[in-house]
């Protein structure tokens, strides 16, 4: 079986192994192998890139790291060096730095080790190798090397670097010798990986690195004993977070990120920590909240610079890209931030970090408050009935439809007893709401169509159902109160105040919490009280107190 690992625009370089014939002998690589052989610059040249260098006493530093450095293959360090690699039929560019211009003692001690030779490989052997047959000429190109880092060619230099020969073909490729070593700038997320101030970011990031096997690319055999067997697999590195948030591992775009430093980053940590706690019954409720803690930090950090239309006014985050125009009328627009550059801006006063695929603004503290980040209003709608619903009572409900700038999603729910005696009940989810204190309301709209009856108040109770630590259903009967509305206008009739849900059910799909409206009138109030109630909607008004 041959697998191969691709990462976005590195492909196969975990596969390079499989056709060198100096200790095994693969034959079902050929394809790979005429594919690289067959190309420009394999033409011109009697002996391969390894037999040129060594041949340059000037190149002795660069082949001795080469010969100590091995082939990773699936995070695995191989047998195979890079100096079986130039070695053999596959096509290359090399740009070879002289003697003494890097710290070759160090990079040969880091190779003794297996994650120094992981770091050795991907920060300068294959930070100054190319698939790509690339001459030095008067045109100005990008070349890509083999740790997807774009190298630029342009005046006779690449990456800045200027030559000392170019364009020496050999059997297998194209040779450049170099003046210095080539400059490695990290992507932004290596820059938090790596940079000590900001790697505790980092080290949230990388816990959602994984190998994912796409079955859709890979070359099936067929299937034995009711097992799929592959001949050609496709395993791709990927980040689960970074999928949502932003490819800031990825050499093709070019954002901005705005972080603090370990302490900024720590303290923000703990006090969004308070409001992401969920119950004993949540399976893998640790890891559940780690990952919507690094959600609510990271989710409006980062910015892709293409989006931004006047970025000295105002940037918008990835998340709002992906959502954009979806936000209702009246709600507030999040992920949207003014004048970042100014002071009290996001940016201001923040130490620019140059990367290879864009900005780091560090700053000392987390720049965003709670309510832009994660302590947002809520909004249960009426008329989101069929989904919001989880049980009713002596009545009957219809969505209704209003173009008023007053009424929440122009639309509302109309709430009808079965019977002109009917005391109904209606109980809405609450869906993503916090470990904290909210203040909640029912918002009730005048009944200008009561013609017969003239307007008349609605008169109900509520009740709030919610989980405690353990998961244990409680009921708070909102001091067992009959609510009354002003029936001549919209009114916003306080539920509770300062209501503490002990645990939170961000992103979980169980319910675990409720908000109960009934009615519980005598039959003679009938006269003076409405039956009948337009249900605008639920709100959820966060308290940071």
């Amino acid at each position: 079986m041959i697998t191969k690992i691709t990462k976005r625009h590195l492909i196969g370089l975990s596969f390079i192994i499989c056709h060198l014939s100096f200790s095994v002998a693969l034959t079902s690589c050929s394809d790979w192998t005429d594919h690289y052989e067959s190309g420009e610059g394999s033409e011109g040249g009697a002996t391969t890139l390894w037999e040129q260098m060594k041949a340059n006493a000037q190149l002795s530093d660069f082949c001795e790291v080469l010969e100590q450095t091995k082939v990773f293959r699936m995070h695995k360090k191989t047998s195979v060096s890079y100096a079986d690699l130039l070695n053999s039929g596959q096509s290359f560019t090399v740009v070879a730095p002289v003697n003494g211009k890097f710290d070759k003692q160090a990079l040969l001690n880091q190779v003794q080790t297996h994650k120094g030779d992981s770091v050795v490989e991907k920060t300068f052997v294959l930070n100054h190798i190319s698939r790509n047959l690339t001459p030095v000429t008067s045109s100005s190109r990008r070349m890509l090397m083999l740790n997807s880092k774009y190298a630029k060619v342009e005046n006779g230099k690449i990456s800045g670097v200027s030559m000392i020969s170019t364009n020496l073909h050999a059997r297998n490729g194209v040779l450049h010798v170099a003046s210095d070593q080539l400059p490695y700038m990290p992507n932004l997320y290596e820059l938090l990986c790596d940079d000590p101030q900001l790697s505790v970011i980092g080290e949230c990031l990388r816990i959602y690195d994984e190998d994912y096997f796409d079955a859709d690319a890979s070359v099936s055999s067929g299937i034995v004993e009711g097992v799929p067997v592959y001949i050609d697999s496709v395993v791709i590195e990927r980040n689960r977070l970074l999928e949502r948030i932003g490819y800031i591992n990825d050499e093709d775009s070019t954002y901005w990120m705005v972080v603090p430093t370990a302490t900024g980053w720590q303290k923000a940590w703990d006090q969004a920590k308070e409001y992401f706690k969920y119950d004993e019954t949540v399976q893998k409720r640790d890891s559940i909240q780690r990952y919507y803690l690094t959600r609510a930090l990271l989710d409006d950090a980062i910015f892709n610079e293409t989006d931004q239309r006047s970025p000295q006014d105002s940037v918008v985050s990835v998340p709002y890209m992906y959502n954009l125009g979806l936000t209702p009328v009246g709600k507030p627009v999040y992920h949207v931030f003014q004048k970042p550059f100014e002071p009290k801006g996001i940016f201001y006063n923040a130490q620019k970090k140059e990367c290879s695929n864009g900005i780091v603004y560090q700053t000392n503290e987390w720049p965003f408050t709670p309510e832009q980040a994660y302590l947002h209003p809520l909004w249960i709608e009426g008329e989101y009935a069929a989904s919001l619903l989880i049980d009713e009572k002596d009545c009957t409900y219809n969505i209704r439809q209003e173009n008023s700038d007053s009424i929440s999603e122009h639309a509302f729910l109309q709430i009808v007893p079965e019977k002109n005696t009917s005391n109904w009940a209606l109980t809405f989810r609450i869906n993503n709401f916090l470990s904290g204190n909210y203040d909640i309301y029912a918002v009730i709209l005048p009944r200008h169509d009561d013609v017969d009856n003239g307007s008349k108040p609605c008169k109900f109770k509520a009740a709030i159902n919610y989980v405690d630590e353990k998961g244990e259903a409680k009921t708070f009967d909102c001091g067992n109160q009959q609510f009354e509305t002003d029936p001549n206008k919209k009114d916003s009739v306080l539920l509770a105040e300062n209501f503490h849900f002990p645990t939170c059910n961000y992103g979980q799909p169980d319910i675990k919490a409720s908000v109960k409206i009934f009615l519980a009138l005598a039959s003679r109030e009938s006269r003076n009280y409405s039956r009948q109630m337009y249900l605008d909607c639920i709100y959820l008004k966060p308290r940071r107190d």
